[in-house]
């Protein structure tokens, strides 16, 4: 038996979801669970089928095949993965290592279903760390001066792994348009929720001096324009005069990790779709 995800999107119109069931019924094909949503501004439909073959089994290709002919009769988009393929990620990271602790966590604990295969680094902060979970750590230090070819061999390293994601664990770089368009929709970012308010260092404290009544994690997948790629997830707490700037960074800390976690999650689990510069997650 195996077990596969069908996402999709198209111009919303009627017959979607009939066409997919019969196709899957008509192949002795399971359906396990099932999301769609019609988006009445963009009028774009969004669908996530995850089934199982049942009397035969199905190789990849075959499915792919037998499905191009429905997903050309209504201008399809749309990809079909194994179920239980883990991912393979690259994981960028600087100085902060929460974010990175926690997704070493839950890979080697499956409770992503993905395997890190490197980390990179611009430091050598967690090269023991990466030792300690035997995974390949390359140091590439980045100047001015040398950034497109360290660019360059990051590249060149993910191609050559074979990576359906990069993470960028608090990765203190700003990376370029080229190398952004060489992972379109494949690179994920976090950061904490001031932006653009409370720019550059010390964050924590400018929040503290204004006040602010909730704090936050932003995850989001990343383009061109810095910071602004199509949101996956979000997470807040409220916080109040009490807590002081260093209080209100481990809050943060906490609401990265969690939030990146759960990005990552949807990702590996094919539960995105995009629809513009908007997500569409069947959580």
């Amino acid at each position: 038996m195996s077990s596969y995800i069908l996402r999709l999107a198209c111009p919303d119109k009627v017959g979607i979801v009939s066409a997919v069931s019969n196709y899957l019924a008509e192949n002795l094909l399971n359906i396990q669970d099932s999301h769609q949503f019609g988006d009445p501004y963009s009028k774009r439909f969004f669908m996530r089928v995850h089934f199982e073959t049942t009397a035969k089994t199905y190789s990849r290709e075959e499915l792919q095949s037998s499905f191009s002919k429905v997903a050309m009769r209504f201008n399809m988009e749309w990809r079909l993965e194994d179920f239980n393929k883990k991912a393979r990620l690259l994981i960028m990271v600087s100085r902060y290592g929460h974010c990175l602790n926690d997704l070493l966590y839950r890979c080697t604990n499956n409770i992503l279903n993905a395997e890190v295969k490197a980390i990179v680094s611009n430091h050598r902060d967690f090269e023991t760390l990466a030792g300690n979970n035997s995974i390949p750590y390359y140091y590439l230090p980045v100047t001015k001066e040398n950034k497109a070819g360290q660019e360059e061999q990051i590249i060149k390293l993910a191609h050559g792994l074979e990576v359906d994601l990069i993470v960028l664990a608090r990765y203190m770089q700003i990376l370029s348009p080229e190398f952004c368009d060489a992972f379109k929709d494949k690179i994920i970012n976090i950061h904490h929720s001031f932006l653009p308010g409370f720019k550059g260092a010390r964050p924590y404290h400018q929040a503290y001096e204004r006040g602010v009544k909730i704090i936050g994690a932003t995850a989001h997948y990343v383009t061109a324009n810095l910071d602004e790629g199509p949101i996956i997830e979000q997470e807040t707490e409220r916080v109040d005069h009490s807590h002081d700037p260093d209080e209100l960074a481990t809050m943060g800390r906490d609401l990265e990790s969690m939030t990146l976690a759960k990005a990552v999650r949807y990702h590996v689990e094919q539960r995105i779709l995009l629809n513009g510069n908007k997500t569409v997650v069947f959580r």
